[in-house]
């Protein structure tokens, strides 16, 4: 997102990396410990969410079906993405990661294995009102989640669920994360290039301090060599999770994300719908190959 070709635009803020939160004591009353939460497959969880669904009553997660950011996730660990390596190619009527995540979603929401909300806010309340049992996410949420106190002590971090039977598919993706930018020819441009590299480009200090403040998980190698990075945090029952974050990283498969995730997700949403409805999904990715195609080219 900072590159393209071999010129540098931007100073990354945090990282995108995701992660499997979730409550342990949940987890633990459904009969599953930190090791069984460990390089699973997305069947696997759906089959974890049935159990804690059955014997505890909670949702698994939150999902909102207007947002299809689960099925990004799910589609990065293969290293693949609504468009090709050119970003600009519509990859969607054969691309079976992103199928597959459809299908996760589909699962999840048919079988009632979700808390369905319909906006951020609903997200943030159904995890700190204690209701849902994880959040398969960014790493970026962790501020979120340790928003609820009265939580510490009570939520760990598992790697990502990979998709069953592909073998591009691992245990790590991304999703969001954020960068900063300077605005060329503006007032003050030299100052904020100056502030920038003294900062987030280069200060593993401060990389250390926002860590512990805001859990900020940096993409600065430098980093991971702060006593922040190499410490438990309580929270998260003194698990090294910046550590965990730095090194899934590391593992995420590359993917060019283009110019239109936005505006592809805006026909896809109906396509997930339809998926949920009970729709032939093959049927389903050939109207939105078609439809896509026709979006980007307006």
């Amino acid at each position: 997102v900072n590159k393209v070709d071999d010129v540098i635009y931007g100073v990354p803020f945090d990282s995108g990396v995701a992660g499997l939160f979730y409550r342990t004591d949940y987890l633990a009353d459904a009969g599953y410990e930190a090791a069984d939460l460990e390089d699973i497959t997305w069947d696997d969880f759906i089959q974890i969410a049935k159990d804690v669904k059955e014997k505890t009553g909670h949702p698994m997660m939150s999902l909102d079906p207007s947002d299809l950011g689960l099925a990004r996730i799910i589609m990065q660990s293969a290293g693949e993405w609504y468009t090709g390596e050119d970003g600009t190619t519509v990859t969607i009527k054969d691309n079976e990661s992103f199928k597959a995540g459809l299908n996760v979603l589909a699962t999840l929401l048919n079988e009632g294995l979700v808390e369905q909300v319909s906006d951020w806010d609903g997200g943030v309340n159904a995890v700190q009102s204690g209701n849902t049992a994880s959040a398969p996410t960014g790493a970026w949420y962790s501020s979120t989640i340790q928003g609820a106190e009265d939580q510490s002590g009570k939520w760990a971090i598992a790697p990502i669920p990979s998709i069953a039977g592909n073998s591009n598919s691992v245990n790590a993706s991304s999703i969001g994360g954020a960068g900063w930018y300077v605005i060329k020819g503006v007032d003050g441009e030299d100052n904020a290039k100056d502030f920038l590299d003294k900062t987030f480009a280069s200060n593993k200090e401060l990389m250390g301090t926002l860590a512990t403040e805001i859990g900020l998980v940096s993409t600065m190698n430098a980093a991971e060599e702060t006593e922040e990075y190499t410490s438990g945090l309580d929270f998260y029952g003194g698990q090294k999770v910046f550590q965990d974050f730095s090194q899934w990283s590391q593992e995420i498969p590359a993917v060019n994300y283009g110019n239109h995730t936005y505006a592809i997700e805006s026909v896809l949403t109906e396509s997930l719908q339809r998926v949920i409805n009970g729709e032939d999904i093959d049927k389903v990715l050939e109207d939105a190959q078609t439809q896509v195609e026709a979006q980007i080219a307006n």
